[in-house]
């Protein structure tokens, strides 16, 4: 009974939630972003009690350490090229300088490129090129790649005040434009820069490695999807200082291009099913299921809870588990949170 007594009173706090704490939201928002006054400050400090349910300051995306994605990439870069420069002897292949040529297979390694112009010919560095690809592969994959989507975000209002030059824009309709498409902003500056990086390395080969344009867009296309046949290469020693750089961006940004293809086609598939379910006509069938508490009443919260099961945004286990969190806060078992039930909740 308590149970039930709970839903009631969780959907009936849905519904109510905006017209009666409005201001309390605006306040604990403010204090979260650090925009609040001292005096509100020191006011929620000493009246609010916190709940073992989570805050909103929780919620917010954790900030993104850069300079430690950088530090870990220069000690990984720089531990592969001291290795490799020590074991120099036991790679083959045409040379130019040894710690640049160090360097230039660490990173020819580690983005799994492999043209084959420098190549281990021993066991000692057959194994440690081994270990350090498939741990070059988890730093790519994981570290860099968030690293790379932390820019493009940063990125994302200049994309959208660049397309809508013509247009007069405030800063509230740019920040929806970017939450609304923010997906299909991000492909579109990926894309744009993974462009730009195709072009520059084109012509990098063609002037300085001398090759052919084919050829240099061969190379290119054959070093961004990692294939790297090995026909083609950089050979010379200001190819190989350039490649250093260009090979880490434009196959991490490649990789990029295509999971924001991927994430756009999804969030596409999910438009098209909310679209679908929102659109439907409602049957009995539909009631009975989004009646939560039983009462032959659908009430608004219900109703949203029901539409939400029905576009995959949740499902009854994360319905359950937020009813198990409410349940903790309600001390007293009455099915409704007040402050005694919160200093209760507290830990001792």
């Amino acid at each position: 009974m308590a149970c039930e007594d709970a839903k009631e009173s969780l959907l009936s706090e849905l519904r109510d939630h905006y017209r009666v704490n409005g201001n309390k939201d605006i306040r604990r928002r403010n204090m979260c972003s650090g925009t609040a006054s001292p005096a509100e400050t020191n006011t929620l400090e000493q009246n609010e009690v916190k709940c073992p349910l989570a805050p909103e300051c929780i919620f917010e995306k954790p900030r993104f350490n850069f300079k430690y994605v950088v530090m870990l990439l220069a000690v990984y870069l720089g531990g592969g090229t001291l290795c490799f420069f020590f074991i120099r002897h036991q790679i083959k292949g045409k040379r130019t300088n040894g710690i640049l040529d160090a360097i230039y297979f660490s990173v020819v390694t580690m983005t799994t490129v492999g043209y084959g112009d420098l190549v281990p010919d021993s066991i000692l560095a057959k194994l440690f090129a081994c270990i350090y690809v498939f741990t070059g592969m988890a730093l790519a994959g994981i570290v860099i790649s968030e690293a790379a989507d932390y820019i493009v975000q940063k990125q994302q209002i200049l994309v959208v005040r660049a397309i809508y030059m013509g247009e007069k824009l405030g800063p509230n309709e740019v920040l929806k434009e970017v939450e609304t498409h923010k997906v299909k902003y991000k492909l579109i500056m990926v894309g744009g820069l993974l462009l730009v990086l195709i072009m520059v390395g084109t012509l990098f080969l063609f002037i300085v490695e001398e090759l052919n344009l084919m050829d240099a867009f061969y190379c290119v296309c054959s070093t961004i999807t990692t294939l790297g046949y090995g026909d083609e290469s950089f050979s010379t020693r200001g190819g190989r200082v350039f490649a250093i750089f260009w090979i880490l961006s434009s196959t991490i940004c490649l990789a990029q291009f295509f999971l924001y293809v991927a994430e756009l086609y999804t969030a596409e598939r999910q438009r098209a099913m909310m679209k679908r379910v929102l659109s439907r006509e409602l049957t009995f069938s539909d009631l009975e299921a989004a009646d939560l508490d039983g009462d032959k009443v659908v009430r608004a919260a219900e109703f949203v809870i029901y539409k939400l099961k029905e576009m995959g945004k949740i499902d009854q286990e994360d319905v359950s588990i937020v009813m198990e969190s409410f349940k903790r806060c309600d001390a007293d078992q009455s099915g409704t949170l007040t402050e005694s039930d919160l200093m209760k909740s507290q830990p001792s």
